[in-house]
C-alpha cells in the first residue's frame, strides 16, 4: 500500500501498518483535545489557544530551514540516526551483527514482525495526541537489541524540526530482548529560536528479562513551539531501567512518563530536571507503575525557574494487587530564582498492596540567603554566589550517575542551559 503526506511519496508499508494508520485516523477524528481543568492531568496546562488546524504536517527534509541547530547533547555514540521533519533518516555509524537501528517505517518493511510483536503494545492509541501520532508519523526511530548483546556505546537519536507552523509526530520504539545491554539517547530540536511549532513524540521502551537499558531523552525546542509528549517504558522479570529526561525548550506543552514494571525483580531509576526561563511553562506528568512484586523505582527531578516561567511535577506511585515487597521513592524540588517564577509539585500513592514501602518528598524554594551571604562574606560577587548555590542544587542530580562519559555529557549539558537562562 503506498500513502503520502505532505507532497513525499512513502514507500509500501505491511498491512498491519496500513491498518494501524487508518484506525488511528479515525481515532483522531473521534478524541477531542484534552480542556484545561477538564481531563485529569491536564489540570495546569491550559491549551485551549491551540488550533492544530493550523499547522501543516510536517514537510519532507528540504521544504524547511537548512540550518543545523546546535545539539542539546554529543556523545561519543556508535551510530545516529538523524530526520529532520518528515524527511528520510539517515544512519551513520558502525553496529555489531544483529542490532538494528533505523527508521520505524523501514523497519516495519524489513523486519515486520519485531514491530508487529511491540508497536502500540506499551502506548495506548486512545488516546487524542497518540492517535494523531500513530495516523501522522513518518519514519521515526527503532532500535532494536538481541538477546545477550551489549553495546559498548551510545545509540544517538536527533529529530530537528525545521517547518514553521508545522506539526511533527516523532514515534521511537525500542527493545531489548533477553539479557541485552544498551544506551540509547534521544534529542529533539527547532533549527530556529524563532520557529513556531508543534512537536508531538510518542515513545515505546521495551526492557525484556534481565536486560538493561539507559534511556537519556532531552528537548530543547524553541521556546515559540508547543510539545507534548507520551513516553512509557515496560520492564520485564529482573530488567533494569535508567531513564533521563531533560526538559529546556519550548513555550507550552505536557509530557507524560509512565513506567510499568511488569515482572518480579524489575528496577526503573528516574531523573529528571528542567531550567526554564521568560515565560515558558513545563508539564511532567509521572507514574511508576508496580505490576509484580519484589520491584523497585525511584524517582527523582529538579528544576531551576527563572523570570515569569512555571512548571508542573505531578508524580503517582501505583502498586497494583499482589504487588507485595514493593520499594519506591519519588521526589521533585524546585528552586525559584525570580520572585515571579511558579512551581507546583504533586506527588500521589496508589496502594493495593500491605507489605510495601513507598515514600514522597516534594519541595518548592526560594534561593536560600544564608547560603549566598555565606559565600559572598568569602569573597565571592553575588552573580557567583547564586551560580553556585544552584549548580549545588543541581549536581544531586547528577550524582545520581556513576562517574564517566555519560555523567560529564549531563553535567556539561545543564551547565550550558544555566548560562542561557542566567544570562551569561
Amino acid at each position: 500500500m503506498a500513502s503520502s503526506t505532505s507532497g513525499a511519496t512513502i514507500a509500501a508499508e505491511p498491512e498491519f501498518m496500513a491498518a494501524r494508520r487508518k484506525r488511528a485516523a479515525r481515532l483522531s477524528e473521534s478524541l477531542q483535545l484534552p480542556q484545561f481543568k477538564g481531563k485529569p492531568g491536564w489540570e495546569f496546562t491550559d491549551i485551549s489557544g491551540l488550533d492544530l488546524s493550523s499547522y501543516a504536517p510536517a514537510p519532507v527534509a528540504g521544504n524547511g530551514a537548512s540550518s543545523q541547530p546546535a545539539a542539546l547533547f554529543s556523545p561519543q555514540a556508535c551510530a545516529e540516526l538523524s530526520q529532520r521533519d518528515a524527511g528520510a533518516a539517515a544512519l551513520t555509524g558502525e553496529l555489531p551483527d544483529g542490532v538494528i537501528v533505523c527508521s520505524l517505517e523501514q523497519a516495519a518493511r524489513e523486519h515486520p514482525e519485531l514491530v508487529h510483536r511491540h508497536l502500540g503494545t506499551v502506548v495506548s492509541d486512545e488516546d487524542p495526541f497518540v492517535a494523531r501520532n500513530d495516523a501522522n508519523f513518518r519514519d521515526g526511530a527503532f532500535v532494536y537489541v538481541p538477546a545477550g548483546v551489549a553495546l559498548a556505546l551510545p545509540v544517538l537519536l536527533t529529530a530537528v524540526q525545521s517547518a514553521s507552523r508545522s506539526v511533527l509526530d516523532r514515534r521511537t520504539l525500542i527493545v531489548l530482548e533477553t539479557g541485552a545491554q544498551a544506551e540509547v539517547w534521544e534529542q529533539y530540536l527547532s533549527s530556529g529560536d524563532e520557529l513556531d511549532g508543534v512537536f508531538n513524540s510518542v515513545v515505546e521502551l521495551v526492557v525484556g528479562d534481565n536486560a538493561r537499558l539507559r534511556f537519556v531523552s532531552g528537548q530543547n525546542l524553541s521556546e515559540h513551539s508547543w510539545i507534548f509528549g507520551t513516553h512509557r517504558a515496560e520492564v520485564s522479570r529482573d530488567g533494569a531501567l535508567d531513564w533521563v529526561a531533560l526538559g529546556f525548550g519550548s513555550a507550552r506543552g505536557h509530557v507524560r512518563m509512565e513506567t510499568r514494571l511488569g515482572g518480579p525483580g524489575a528496577d526503573a531509576r528516574v531523573t529528571g530536571a528542567y531550567a526554564t526561563h521568560r515565560r515558558q511553562h513545563i508539564d511532567f506528568d509521572t507514574t511508576q507503575e508496580h505490576a509484580a512484586p519484589n520491584t523497585t523505582s525511584d524517582l527523582a527531578f529538579r528544576g531551576v525557574l527563572q523570570g515569569r516561567s512555571s512548571a508542573v511535577w505531578k508524580g503517582n506511585i501505583i502498586v497494583d494487587p499482589g504487588a507485595q515487597k514493593t520499594d519506591a521513592f519519588q521526589e521533585s524540588r524546585n528552586l525559584l530564582i525570580s520572585k515571579r517564577a511558579h512551581a507546583d509539585s504533586i506527588p500521589g500513592l496508589e496502594i493495593q498492596a500491605n507489605d510495601v514501602r513507598c515514600t514522597h518528598a516534594a519541595a518548592v524554594a526560594q534561593v536560600d540567603p544564608d547560603q549566598l551571604f555565606y559565600l559572598r562574606s568569602h569573597g565571592l560577587p553575588e552573580a557567583t554566589a547564586k551560580r553556585l548555590v544552584i549548580e549545588g542544587f543541581l549536581s544531586a542530580l547528577v550524582e545520581r550517575f556513576e562517574p564517566g562519559p555519560m555523567r560529564e555529557v549531563l553535567a556539561e549539558t545543564i551547565e550550558r542551559r544555566l548560562g542561557l537562562i542566567l544570562g551569561e
